[in-house]
């Protein structure tokens, strides 16, 4: 990374500028306006040159005969600006929903159909990072770039040992450009913020921050074949989804190389659908790996664009692109995943509760007129069925709450959101009547009634209890939705139940469901019986006696005499 003392030269550095300071780096340019002016009024007349152009046929009638002209022209436009503003672009080419056809399809080119630098010094930066000739590090290397995306380009090589391999290598001079955009980025979200509500002009240089923290980390390879093999651990036991290996003997800051994959990109539907692969499947395979990454792991690919996924021809999908990765604390994947149920179940006195715990909303925020205002606009979203949720519609409701409330968005989440809305871009791009909740809910479903963690069945009790009465309904519903998934098996969960219940942990719980079972002065047989017809072709005799010996082995007396009344209940129905 010594490129990055061309960033401050009169900075009398000692060290190259590993990570994202933004104070060095505002330091260094506030000394140096003519740098940041004379960027700033390229990027501005560009864009103003495009806006003139669709003004001019607009006026002209001719908006329909140019339209494929001015998709190619903002392409040029953001190739052009460089890396920063072609990553804006390849987070709008994976959004149907958002962006018409013909700007679409030139946008998914700045995937990995950008312009490639100079051959010769890409095997000039591999050969003075590797510490030797190309030629005794491969026996076979491309002579022209298979890929060319916004910080590098990838060539497809041999091992001297056989194996296929992916040699990525990071354009030259890259960090002076990317500092000076988020300098100039930071500057205009602290000039704009004034002028927003204050919801929304609240930290915003936060999330520019949090950006450039994640340009720098994408930019040293090092750091991104650590997140891959992190990421490869996390999926170990999932046959769903393929992590390339990393090749360290060959790989440095500036160059990185990993196993070859062959698959095809999730845009190329006509590749995927001769392949005999079902979209739907793939689009399960990458809806549940995201949420696993949210939710289980807390360590999530922040950047999930097209380029960076690929479908298997065996079905499964691969990751192939480690750089922009985030992680999340325990407490935060809990509050995610119980705030999805709360909107599912469409309590939004605890789901305005869990904006505060997560920081869309100060602690010291009344979240009294806030919980009517979320019952109108998320409920509107919501439709009449859960089946008519997309997170695209969330957020477009949601946004209109930010100027009336005083709503913020952690600079944590900015990057939570892009993730979220680019998969379900994905999904949408492979069929457009792509419903993300009949995915995620039934695993985050699962994952409650799992309760593999005090958090989660702290959740459990949360969802299942409203003003001290249990809801018979939710847990009807949960279970429903979770026995959609194919993957589940109910008996295991059971047996989990019935252990946490018997616990001393669950004492709680037991005088809860004894009373649940008891309240209103009768005995709530019709509840446990529809529960019953629900689960009992789960259950069979041979396998329930099992889980039952295997937990009655662990009980107490007073384990035993808190079920008693249940039992008693079953057997008379």
């Amino acid at each position: 990374m010594s490129q990055l003392n061309q960033v401050f030269p009169a900075q009398g550095l000692r060290e190259p500028l590993r990570r994202y300071d933004a104070k060095t780096i505002g330091r260094y340019y506030r000394s140096r306006p003519w740098a940041a002016i004379g960027r700033a009024l390229t990027i501005i007349w560009s864009f103003a040159q495009f806006i003139f152009s669709l003004k001019w046929d607009d006026w002209r009638n001719q908006t329909e005969r140019n339209k494929f002209k001015r998709a190619a022209q903002l392409r040029q436009i953001l190739t052009r600006l460089g890396p920063t503003f072609i990553k804006v672009g390849q987070a709008l080419s994976t959004r149907p929903d958002l962006v018409r056809k013909d700007f679409l399809d030139e946008l998914i080119k700045l995937q990995d159909q950008l312009p490639p630098f100079d051959n010769a010094l890409a095997f000039s930066i591999i050969e003075a990072e590797l510490g030797q000739p190309v030629t005794e590090l491969f026996s076979e290397i491309s002579s022209n770039p298979v890929a060319a995306a916004s910080l590098g380009q990838v060539y497809r090589a041999f091992l001297h040992t056989g194996e296929e391999v992916a040699v990525k290598v990071q354009r030259p001079n890259l960090l002076p450009t990317l500092t000076l955009d988020l300098y100039l980025m930071r500057w205009a979200a602290g000039w704009l913020s004034p002028w927003l509500p204050l919801n929304l002009g609240h930290d915003l240089t936060l999330i520019v921050d949090e950006f450039g923290i994640k340009l720098f980390e994408e930019v040293d390879y090092i750091n991104e074949g650590r997140n891959a093999e992190k990421f490869a651990h996390n999926f170990r036991d999932d046959a769903t989804v393929k992590v390339p290996i990393i090749y360290w003997r060959y790989s440095s800051v500036r160059v990185l190389t990993l196993e070859w994959i062959h698959g095809f990109k999730l845009t190329d539907t006509a590749s995927i659908s001769a392949a005999g692969l079902d979209t739907d499947k793939i689009i399960q395979v990458g809806v549940i790996s995201g949420l696993r990454q949210l939710l289980e792991h807390g360590f999530f690919h922040a950047d999930p664009h097209p380029g960076n996924l690929f479908a298997l021809p065996d079905g499964r999908m691969a990751y192939i692109d480690f750089g922009m990765m985030d992680q999340l604390e325990q407490y935060t994947k809990e509050t995610i995943a119980a705030s999805i149920v709360h909107l599912i179940n469409k309590d939004y006195v605890e789901l305005a509760k869990n904006f505060v715990k997560l920081g869309f909303l100060t602690p010291d925020t009344d979240i009294t007129p806030i919980i009517p205002a979320l019952e109108v606009v998320l409920g509107e979203a919501m439709g009449e069925s859960v089946r008519n949720f997309n997170f695209k519609t969330i957020t477009d409701q949601f946004s209109e709450l930010m100027y009336d409330y005083p709503f913020r968005v952690p600079a944590k989440f900015a990057l939570i959101i892009r993730s979220l809305v680019t998969q379900e871009g994905l999904a949408l791009t492979l069929n457009p009547n792509f419903k993300i909740v009949e995915v995620s809910y039934p695993y985050v479903a699962r994952r409650l009634l799992t309760g593999e963690s005090p958090e989660m069945r702290r959740h459990l009790i949360e969802v299942l209890f409203k003003d001290e009465k249990f809801q018979w309904q939710r847990l009807e519903n949960m279970i429903a939705i979770a026995r959609s998934d194919n993957h589940f098996d109910l008996l295991p969960t059971a047996q989990l139940g019935l252990q946490f219940i018997l616990s001393e942990e669950g004492q709680f719980l037991r005088r809860q469901l004894l009373l649940a079972l008891t309240e209103d002065d009768r005995l709530h047989t019709q509840e446990v019986q529809r529960l019953w017809n629900l689960v009992k072709d789960d259950l069979k005799p041979g396998r329930l006696f099992n889980v039952a010996l295997n937990s009655l082995t662990e009980l107490s007396i007073e384990g035993v005499a808190s079920i008693l009344p249940l039992a008693t209940i079953l057997k008379n129905e």
